[in-house]
């Protein structure tokens, strides 16, 4: 086992050198537009490498590992690489629309605002906070475990490491800063991530191997008839796609993008590698399982299981370390978006919406979600629970939310009623609700639980309300409203801040 102090060694050293780039790249900029929204100075492949940077994150190689040991086997497995595509696919449509209607906007909650109303706003801001909250608490606990398994760190200590760094530079630079580090994480992090991956594959026997002691003594691991697993399939991807489409850090790259060309290269090359990334990552949690390496709740730490019985202590701790990089870079990300969203609402809460203001109101509302990110991610929860459960949120609320971007007939009361009851639904099918449900009057009247009818429920429940909504009681809204209302916070025209790279 790598001694702790060598790992923290390192992990310190790797994280202060990107601390430094991301303070080094934005100083000089110390605007609230540039800290939140870095409004049209990205050109495409910078955005691809942000987009990718953001998105993969140390999930990467915790949370596919762990749908193919524990949730499905290989059909899990491709079901989280699809979803994870589908999400940023999305955005090659969506996000020219955002961009046309609420051209100097900054946040999906100041859309729902004035397209839906202060209820609406609040419901939809719980929802996004709570999936991006949830999405960071998980990242740590991914790599406190990581760290933990390979050289004994305690969980309190990589958190607190890591939150820290991630602030030090996060919260002086914002979303400039998040996106250079992303660039250079991409740079860094593919080829490493690449032959990382084929290189254990190799050194424990090779594909051929693997496949043969899986089939074995688990064959229902690569059966892509295996029922749990197609359920996994199916019910992931509602629920990657929906938390994804209420994930702020997309909004604020719809902005940051040079034109809607960047924008649709940048979320579409995003989508094409996240994909082999996905498989190649959920793969070892299949063979970990059927190789019976894993002790019971190691699932979600699969690949590092592996790598740790077939490589010298060196390559794992160069591994871990890799996944540190993944950390910060969505964890950067996050960060800045949870922080984004209060930042641009707090105009019509403050006297004095000054633009020194509003930057220092965003620097300390990123310092208490970076405090608040380290404290849960030291408590060792599974990463695949945290995750399915901000999704459910998400899962009821992505389709009514996006639906008054190409709809007038939507209102704020049609919005609120069918996210609620698609929320509803979802919960009464939901496996990690029953123990709260259990004690409730009638419990004994649940359906049984099943992840595939929960998400499916309220995804479906919540659409078709929010249709029925737009003909049984129709509102009128201008959609014209949304581009003169939502303006920039610094009183300017909401032009780019500066020449986009000419990297297209």
């Amino acid at each position: 086992m790598v001694s702790s102090t060598v790992a923290l060694g390192a992990t310190v050293v790797t994280l202060a050198v990107f601390a430094a780039i991301g303070i080094r790249y934005s100083r000089g900029d110390g605007s609230v537009e540039s800290f939140i929204s870095a409004r049209g100075s990205v050109g495409g492949y910078r955005m691809g490498a942000t987009v990718l940077a953001s998105s993969m994150g140390a999930w990467i190689l915790f949370s596919p590992a762990e749908a193919g040991a524990a949730f499905g086997g290989i059909t899990a497995v491709a079901g989280y690489a699809l979803g994870s595509a589908l999400a940023l696919l999305a955005y090659v449509k969506l996000g020219p629309r955002i961009r046309e209607l609420i051209p100097e906007g900054h946040s999906l909650t100041e859309y729902a605002y004035v397209r839906y109303g202060p209820v609406a706003y609040a419901y939809v801001l719980v929802v996004s906070v709570a999936y991006m909250f949830v999405f960071l608490a998980a990242e740590f606990t991914g790599i406190a475990g990581a760290l933990s398994l390979v050289a004994g760190v305690p969980a309190w200590q990589t958190a607190a490491l890591i939150g820290g760094f991630v602030l030090l530079y996060t919260g002086y630079g914002g979303l400039r800063a998040s996106i250079v580090t992303d660039t250079v994480q991409t740079a860094v992090l593919l080829p490493l991530i690449a032959v990382g991956f084929v290189g254990a594959v190799f050194a424990l026997g090779g594909p051929a191997e693997l496949v043969r002691e899986t089939a074995a003594s688990n064959p229902d691991l690569l059966d892509l008839g295996f029922l749990p697993g197609l359920q996994f399939g199916v019910y992931v991807v509602v629920a990657v796609v929906g938390a994804e489409l209420v994930n702020q850090a997309w909004w604020q790259r719809v902005y940051a993008a040079a034109d809607d060309t960047s924008l649709r290269r940048g979320f579409g090359l995003g989508a094409a590698l996240v994909i082999p990334m996905v498989l190649f990552a959920g793969l070892f949690g299949v063979f970990a399982a059927g190789t019976g390496a894993l002790a019971e709740g190691e699932a979600s730490i699969a690949f590092f299981v592996l790598l740790q019985q077939s490589f010298p202590d060196w390559v794992v701790l160069v591994v871990v370390l890799v996944a540190v990089l993944l950390v910060t870079s969505s964890a950067d990300t996050l960060f800045n978006a949870i922080a984004s969203l209060v930042t641009s609402d707090l105009p019509r809460l403050l006297d004095d919406p000054s633009g020194d203001r509003l930057t220092a109101a965003a620097r300390g509302l990123t310092a208490v979600v970076a405090l608040a990110a380290t404290v849960i991610g030291a408590q060792e929860y599974s990463v695949l629970a945290i995750f399915l459960t901000a999704d459910l949120l998400a899962a009821a609320t992505f389709g009514p939310l996006l639906a008054g971007l190409y709809t007038p007939r939507l209102s704020g009361g049609g919005l609120l009623v069918s996210s609620v009851a698609g929320l509803l639904v979802g919960l009464l099918f939901f496996p990690t609700a029953r123990g709260v449900l259990a004690g409730l009057p009638g419990a004994s009247a649940l359906p049984e639980a099943s992840f595939l009818y929960s998400f499916l429920g309220a995804a479906v429940v919540s659409l078709g309300l929010a249709a029925l909504a737009t003909q049984v009681a129709p509102a009128d809204y201008d959609l014209g409203r949304l581009s003169t209302e939502i303006r920039t916070l610094d009183g300017g025209s909401g032009e780019r801040e500066e020449a986009a790279p000419a990297d297209d």
